[in-house]
């Protein structure tokens, strides 16, 4: 069977050599009735070239409609494969084929029919038909339970189910155990420090460190995060519930100690406020994250990029380190929240810094050194040892034994954790009264918690090869916190150096997890009376230890001041507002500077001139590369943005700065030319009136004679004079026409290459209509090439199409336009230059 390209090579084979006979039969003619001379020896050149040529052109011709349907319909060629497939994409098919026949007259200075492609393609291709349904039938549909569906939703919603059955007890179950094991010890320290941070009494953070970590388990579908309290986090909740339950609201001054002996009573009322105010914000952001999950916006993490983050948590440490040097020194001061909370409280310190307690300072600083000497041999030897050092339990330990055995707390003042109650407090509802004062905290919580949690999971699933959910993450998130609030838990997410900890032991699966959950309910039901001598100052230097890694992200800014100094701009700006403002207020600044600079992009993108490189049919920036060059003529314009309201006139301004070729500027010169040629002729008109009333005013015969004699050579020379003048006016432009029109006469041609346009707006689409009207009325013809499905439906529906701009000027690619533009160039030139022949032998004859 005969393919469409191989019918159209030899429709195409015929036609060239009749149009080949046909012109040279013509020039024959032409010549007999002209100049043989002249014309013969043109048209024996020419049929030698046109035969010698036919060859290379037919090869050429099945070369490019070969990769032409290959790329369009999906053609494959072979003995058992010659078929014909739907065309790939939404770009209809007709429109394809027209935009291929302009390309091949372009390569062939031909035209031919396509009725017989048409008809065969047809037959060979079929439009799906596709019945629209309607939203009832969508909501039917999709409510629809089938066993199949409800299963896939089980799964879903408890993915434990789904692994727990193939769970490989030989290969999984002794990582596992390590690594709970590992991750345990770190968590119970932790999540007494980062009680400290929340303004919580330090029970609270062991509550926190054991109902959501358990929950994880069961509908997580991350297999090594480790969840649990974080210090941004818990700051961002401290700093909620010290704004909410501030020292002076209980007649508190000059203590941050949650077991003294004065005032107890207004301390315990505070802690139980402030308890309230951390749960308040648990439930809320728990429920956000549960209606975000269900909504599927799990990509709302998107918008906190990776520097925004990176600056936020930055800033947080800074915040958290600040808040932990009153309890590293032991100095009484108040709590700061708010904008230039960082400042009042170094001010504070550094005021109070004579009142420091030197055990307590000694303290903290041994506990300091330990915890980085193992850190660093840590990291040093982390493939040489089986396991991590677990120093921080050995720290908290040991501090404990010290504080009991010497009476730190009596004997030398040092502030230590106090009352921790064994067992768990009942469940009781949150106050709800305060969810409308902490709405906003819980909303900017619940967006930060989910992009750490997201990130680690991603970075995981990506190195063991397994996929995570972003919409689950949210549900399981939300079930945590939401339920946990019930059991007086605050706010958590993924911790990194946990989370690194458990993936470095050999955690697996959320079984490590678990593990480590149960070791903290070993000690709330047991043990947790013996860490109430626990020195406070112990558990701020497990918290500014830990904050190491994020101080090390300082090093972003040298590697992003070389890579991207817009992405180092949202870096500065997310650390700087959130260190000045606060982490909520910064929080906001920062997401709300990089969607500027999402549409500072979109308004100042890259203005391209492109040329081709010779021999191919690949397009680059004409400034960058030596060998690209311009086709004379013809300017290929490129813009790496999309079209609409915000940058369509940048657009115009760009392209009519690129091309050199201002449409209105040529317009204004062109009238100003005409006005001037007006005046001229009417001055001219008024002299030759002038001179005819100097003749009829004579009345005298002398100097009619005279004026007869004389006013002939008089009059000749005026007429010389205003018909030379009459002429240069016709005949040339004016100086100033001739300097504004120079532009537009050597370029004829502008293509505007869409391959990065992504979507255009009603504005874009009558801006970029003007533009062509207006370079239209001075001879520019502006071709589109690269545009997507997308965009010319958009151009389609927003009425670009008309009786002035039909979809002809739609290419395939840059190439397929600048074959058309050469082409249409080549006809023009070649009918003046017959015509001046012509004109010329004409004249020769006559």
């Amino acid at each position: 069977m005969e393919q469409p390209w191989e019918m159209v090579i030899n429709i195409q084979t015929t036609k060239w050599k009749e149009t080949s006979r046909e012109i040279v039969g013509k020039r024959q003619n032409d010549g007999d009735a002209c100049s043989m001379s002249q014309v013969g020896r043109h048209c024996e050149r020419d049929l030698e070239r046109e035969e010698k040529d036919i060859g290379r052109r037919r090869y050429e011709l099945s070369e490019r409609w070969e990769k032409r349907l290959e790329g369009y319909l999906g053609y494959t060629g072979g003995e058992q494969t010659k078929s014909l497939y739907r065309p790939r994409g939404n770009i209809i098919f007709l429109q394809i084929l027209s935009g291929t026949e302009r390309s091949l007259q372009g390569v062939l200075k031909v035209q031919f029919d396509t009725e017989q492609i048409l008809k065969y393609l047809q037959k060979q291709l079929h439009v799906k038909e596709t019945e629209p349904q309607s939203v009832c039938h969508k909501i039917t549909h999709s409510c629809r339970c089938t066993v199949k569906k409800a299963k896939s939703q089980l799964y879903s919603f408890l993915p434990i189910l789904k692994w727990l059955p193939r769970y490989p007890v030989k290969e999984y179950l002794l990582g596992d155990i390590i690594s709970g094991l590992s991750t345990g010890v770190m968590q119970l320290p932790q999540g007494l420090a980062y009680a400290l941070l929340a303004a919580v009494p330090p029970v609270f953070g062991l509550y926190s460190s054991f109902y959501p970590v358990f929950l994880y388990t069961f509908f997580g579908t991350s297999r090594h995060i480790s969840i649990g309290t974080f210090a941004v986090i818990s700051l961002m909740i401290g700093g909620v519930a010290v704004r909410m339950a501030p020292d002076e609201k209980f007649l508190i001054t000059n203590t941050n100690s949650t077991n003294s002996t004065i005032n107890q009573e207004n301390v315990d009322a505070r802690d139980a406020l402030r308890v309230q105010v951390a749960v308040a914000i648990t439930l809320l952001c728990g429920l956000i994250q549960l209606l975000l999950g269900i909504l599927r916006f799990g990509f709302v993490s998107i918008y906190l990029t990776e520097p925004l983050v990176r600056g936020f948590t930055t800033a947080a440490a800074v915040h958290v380190f600040t808040s932990q040097l009153k309890y590293l020194l032991g100095v009484k001061t108040k709590r700061f929240s708010g904008p230039l909370s960082v400042m009042y409280s170094l001010a504070a310190v550094f005021t109070n810094i004579k009142t420091t307690n030197i055990a307590t300072l000694i303290t903290g600083s041994i506990c300091v050194i330990l915890l980085l000497g193992a850190k660093e041999i840590n990291d040093r030897f982390k493939k040489k040892l089986p396991v991590p050092i677990p120093m921080e339990i050995i720290v908290v330990i040991i501090s404990t034994g010290v504080s009991f055995g010497m009476s730190l707390e009596d004997t030398y003042g040092v502030h230590v954790v106090g009352n921790i109650p064994t067992g768990f407090r009942p469940p009781a509802l949150p106050e709800y009264k305060l969810f409308s004062a902490v709405f906003v905290d819980a909303l900017a919580i619940a967006v930060v918690g989910f992009s750490m949690t997201i990130s680690m999971a991603k970075i995981f699933a990506l190195k063991h090869g397994y996929t995570v959910n972003g919409n689950q993450e949210l549900i399981a998130l939300g079930l945590c916190n939401s339920i946990g609030a019930f059991f007086q838990t605050f706010a958590v997410t993924c911790s990194m150096s946990r989370s690194l900890v458990q993936e470095s032991t050999g955690g697996n699966t959320q079984i490590a997890g678990l593990l480590s959950s149960f070791m903290v309910l070993l000690v709330i039901l047991v043990i947790g009376y013996l860490f109430e001598p626990l020195p406070q100052t112990v558990l701020a230097a497990i918290v500014m230890v830990n904050l190491k890694g994020m101080f090390k992200q300082f090093a972003d800014i040298p590697h992003l001041w070389r890579t991207s100094k817009l992405e180092l701009a949202i870096w500065v700006v997310s650390f700087l507002a959130s260190v000045s403002l606060g982490l909520d207020y910064g929080l906001l600044v920062a997401v709300a500077f990089a969607i500027i600079t999402v549409i500072y992009r979109t308004q100042s993108p890259e203005y391209r001139i492109l040329g081709q490189i010779p021999n191919t049919d690949i397009y680059c920036d004409v400034e960058e590369y030596e060998e690209v060059k311009e086709y004379p003529g013809i300017k290929v314009f490129q813009a790496n943005t999309s079209l609409y309201f915000a940058n369509s006139e940048l657009f115009v301004s760009a392209l009519r700065k690129k091309t050199g070729i201002d449409p209105g500027a040529i317009m204004i010169a062109k009238k100003k030319a005409q006005k001037r040629h007006a005046r001229e002729l009417k001055k001219t008109k008024q002299t030759e009136k002038k001179a005819v009333l100097k003749l009829t005013n004579d009345v005298e015969m002398a100097v009619k004679h005279e004026l007869m004699d004389d006013d002939p050579m008089t009059d000749l020379s005026v007429n010389d004079k205003n018909g030379s003048a009459d002429r240069n006016m016709h005949n040339s432009p004016s100086e100033e026409l001739e300097y504004f029109m120079s532009p537009a006469i050597n370029v004829h041609s502008i293509i505007l290459d869409f391959t990065p346009v992504n979507f255009v707006d009603s504005v874009g689409v009558k801006t970029l209509k003007s533009a062509m009207k207006e370079y239209k009325e001075i001879g520019v013809d502006v071709l589109l090439s690269g545009c997507n499905a997308l965009v010319v439906r958009d151009l389609t529906s927003l009425n670009f199409f008309d009786k002035n701009i039909e979809k002809d000027l739609l290419f395939h690619s840059i190439h397929d336009a600048m074959i058309h533009c050469k082409f249409k160039a080549c006809s023009s030139a070649l009918t003046s230059s017959e015509e001046q022949v012509l004109t010329s032998d004409t004249i020769s004859q006559i």
